[in-house]
């Protein structure tokens, strides 16, 4: 048996007794995020010939592979890059397309010799070079190294780890980015004479980014995406060794009226906080408060080549770590037990609905004791501060 069956088996058996004792011997939760902060969980997909896009204002029109290439060397980077997620390969994107649409551009009225490197174009703003206009007199690089895309990636990022450090300022020197406007965020790093340029791209960027990264394909990513893969593993959606088994699925008497009621998913106990693991790869097709009061995940997967949705409830607003149109790996943190909506406590509820989050549920228990799924101590990537 796998070591996740063994850990279910014996929190069935136990619960009476572990659910005294079990919170006070749960693992820390920010510890275990804490560690996992240096993976992205965003995975690079095949680079497509074009790509339509629309911008914020309306205006449509279609990137090429060479556009697309530069875009795909911002994402890996920015996959590869500690801290920065998603929402800062979204940043990013919009920063590059706001800056020079995704164009390399060399600028020989400044700098004669940048038109001896690779390039789209020549630009002539001022003595700015390369995706995001950055000017070698002000920091950021010597031309060489600003006609070379990845570095320009990795500065526009920064850290402490970036090229440029500590000045100018990449997107993880700016304190408190990830919870700016994203062309805020996008302007304090390009600090450009134009601030409100970068918003008009975000739905672009997001687009880019969705159809570059792996089983993007050209959909939108949101509910009723039928490009979803096959997953490449199935994962137990709570640590190992944090959680107590406390409620079946099935017909039981309601903790609130004492009615007999049906419980259509599995709860385990949890401290406050514990990170949930998406069960496979997926397309996150809500994330929300329901009602305002409860917080749920909902995620479409395909495994075994069927369509299975999970479901993940009881979240604090806060503690909700992905959006509807995320694409997801197994095992990412995708949100921390809380105890919102109608709980007696911090748990997890969870669900599963084979044929989809329309489709009527079935008992987890056995349905993860069949398929075999792994127990992790730690998240693949993903939380709170990683904005994975």
């Amino acid at each position: 048996m796998k070591k996740a069956l063994v850990t279910l088996l014996l929190g069935m058996l136990l619960a009476p007794m572990l659910a005294v004792i079990g919170v006070g011997v749960l693992i820390n939760p920010a510890v275990t995020n804490q560690a996992m902060c240096i993976a992205s969980g965003v995975i690079l997909g095949p680079v497509p010939d074009e790509l339509e896009v629309t911008t914020a204002d309306g205006t449509t029109f279609t990137l090429n592979r060479q556009q697309l290439t530069h875009a795909a060397t911002i994402i890996e980077t920015g996959a590869r890059t500690p801290g920065i997620g998603r929402d800062g390969i979204t940043i990013a994107l919009m920063a590059a397309l706001t800056e020079s649409t995704l164009r390399q551009l060399a600028n020989t009225g400044a700098y004669p010799e940048s038109g001896d490197f690779p390039n789209d174009g020549n630009g002539s703003d001022h003595d700015s070079l390369g995706l995001f206009q950055m000017r070698p007199a002000t920091g950021w690089g010597t031309v060489a190294e600003l006609m070379d895309t990845s570095y320009q990636a990795r500065a526009f990022y920064g850290g402490p780890d970036g090229p440029n450090h500590p000045s100018p300022r990449g997107l993880l020197d700016i304190p408190g980015w990830q919870q700016m406007d994203k062309g805020e965020a996008a302007q304090a790093v390009e600090v450009s004479a134009y601030p409100d340029r970068y918003r008009n791209y975000e739905p672009t960027a997001r687009t880019i980014l969705q159809a570059l990264t792996a089983g993007g394909g050209t959909g939108s990513g949101v509910p009723g995406d039928a490009d979803i893969p096959e997953t490449t593993a199935l994962v137990f959606p709570l640590p190992n060794g944090t959680y107590t088994h406390t409620s079946d699925f099935g017909w039981r008497s309601d903790p609130f009226t004492g009615e007999r009621s049906f419980h259509a998913g599995t709860d385990w106990a949890a401290a406050d906080g514990t990170p949930i693991f998406a069960l496979a790869d997926g397309v996150v097709t809500y994330a929300g408060m329901v009602g305002g009061t409860s917080g749920q995940i909902t995620i479409e997967h395909t495994i075994d080549g069927e369509r299975i949705a999970s479901v993940y409830i009881h979240m604090w607003a806060h503690g909700i770590h992905v959006q509807a149109g995320d694409r997801v790996i197994a095992g990412q943190h995708i949100g921390d037990v809380g105890s919102s909506g109608r709980s007696t406590g911090p748990h997890l509820h969870f669900q599963l609905h084979p044929g989809g989050a329309g489709a009527s549920p079935v008992d987890a228990i056995p349905w993860l004791a069949e398929h075999g799924v792994e127990g992790l101590d730690v998240p693949t990537g993903g939380g709170p501060g990683c904005a994975f």
